[in-house]
């Protein structure tokens, strides 16, 4: 008998996936999108939903969301991308996956009636989230965007409330080739009269925002204009713009330094909620303290082993990295030994400017995920060389992990990032050997 594994690899070998092949399996535009809905019955119209977008943290701002509903007691679907382990984590309703026969289903009713439209992965996967969330009727539903926001085929719903957590410089080729160009396709979320929280303001990408708004009459919010989110030893604080203490000692699952504009931007955007939906409890802090346990999300600076420290995090661009690498060079110091880094890159990031800001301190053992759109470990472990970094190469994430393992002591730490994929290979093995 086939696995579940088997059988989802045959219903996808027709999709192009964007995050496996890369620009080659973007569709531009929605005619598809509103194509495949149309056969299907239009579930998203039956939707309350809320939109994120972003270049960095609109996964645990999605999240942190969903979580929020959910401590208000209501049935919460959530869509975000890519998966890590498991396709079906990219579609949960409270946390739990879309089942393995509701995906077999949904496929043997309309998978014929989809062939002439020859859909993209993410079209059919939007498509798939929207029709199970409607069978199940959820009470609010939280939309990642996958790519961009105008042309995004997520982009066909009229949410609640649009979110665009940041903007920096991404998937250049596809979205523009500076911060306002990317700017106006992440814009492109905001709808007639919705309002809209913009997590960080950005002098080049504000105006096009403001503009956009003013066009829909959207109501628009800044959100690091009005909280900033401070740390405190394992804790967190959230204060206002006028330095008032709102919400103290929260205890963030989610660690890492990039989750203070995170929370920042999610706690505009319940403050809009509850005007909006005239919501009269305040459950921000269950929301933060719960977001594992609510939601199952994985890769934010999460802590795979206690001796020694195995620490994974999705930052894969140069933003997300950024914070990153700050986060590598603080948890290093709470460690008496040394540190080692299993780190891998997709083709087409900015590795240039990315290499550069590597701290030099550690070992580095480069490596390749298993997808077409992974770098070559010796091409990335050339670059790093150049730049004084000390490097070994392996053909997978698993000799890797297991290299550095090798390496390190009990009072080591080890970090594996660069790349969703390399994390996601590293959680497998992980889960794998844990279950």
């Amino acid at each position: 008998m086939e696995t579940y594994n088997e059988i989802l690899e045959k219903i996808f070998s027709a999709y192009p996936m964007y995050h496996k092949v890369g620009s080659s399996a973007y569709k531009e535009g929605l005619e598809n999108i509103e194509a495949l809905l149309d056969i299907i019955g239009n579930p998203q119209r039956k939707l309350r939903c809320v939109h994120v977008a972003g270049t960095n943290g609109k996964g645990s701002v999605s999240s942190f969301l969903s979580s929020y509903f959910q401590e208000l007691g209501y049935k919460t679907g959530l869509f975000t991308s890519p998966h890590l382990v498991d396709f079906r984590e990219r579609i949960r309703i409270n946390g739990e996956m879309i089942s393995v026969q509701e995906v077999l289903d949904f496929f043997a009713k309309y998978q014929e009636k989809f062939q002439h439209l020859e859909p993209s992965f993410f079209e059919i996967t939007t498509a798939l989230a929207f029709y199970h969330f409607a069978e199940q009727k959820v009470d609010y539903a939280i939309i990642e965007v996958g790519l961009g926001g105008r042309l995004d085929a997520t982009n066909v719903i009229t949410p609640l409330l649009s979110v665009i957590t940041n903007i920096s410089l991404e998937h250049t080729q596809l979205l523009g080739d500076t911060i306002s160009k990317i700017a106006f396709e992440k814009s492109g979320i905001i709808k007639d009269r919705v309002p809209v929280v913009i997590g960080e303001f950005h002098p080049e990408s504000f105006p096009v925002f403001e503009d956009v708004a003013l066009q829909h009459d959207a109501p628009m919010f800044i959100a690091d204009n009005n909280y900033q989110v401070t740390s405190e030893l394992n804790c967190c604080n959230v204060e206002d713009s006028d330095g008032k203490i709102l919400y103290s000692g929260i205890k963030n699952p989610l660690d890492g330094e990039y989750q203070r504009k995170n929370i920042a931007t999610f706690v505009q955007a319940v403050k809009v909620l509850e005007f909006v939906l005239n919501i009269q409890q305040d459950k921000i802090v269950d929301a933060i303290e719960n977001v594992v346990k609510n939601t199952d999300i994985m890769g934010r600076w999460q802590l795979l082993s206690e001796r020694p420290r195995i620490i994974c995090d999705v930052g894969h661009n140069l933003a997300g990295l950024t914070y990153t690498v700050q986060s590598i060079r603080e948890e290093s110091t709470k460690v008496s030994g040394r540190a080692h880094v299993v780190f891998g890159m997709v083709q087409d990031k900015d590795i240039e400017h990315i290499v550069p800001m590597l701290p030099t301190e550690p070992n580095y053992y480069v490596c390749r995920a298993q997808i077409e759109r992974a770098m070559d470990q010796e091409k990335l472990a050339e670059k790093m060389r150049k730049q004084g970094l000390t490097c070994e190469t392996y053909p997978s994430v698993n000799e890797a992990i297991e290299a550095a393992k090798a390496a390190a002591n009990s009072e080591d730490v080890i970090f594996i990032t660069g790349s969703c994929f390399v994390v996601g290979e590293a959680l497998g093995l992980f889960l794998h050997k844990s279950s």
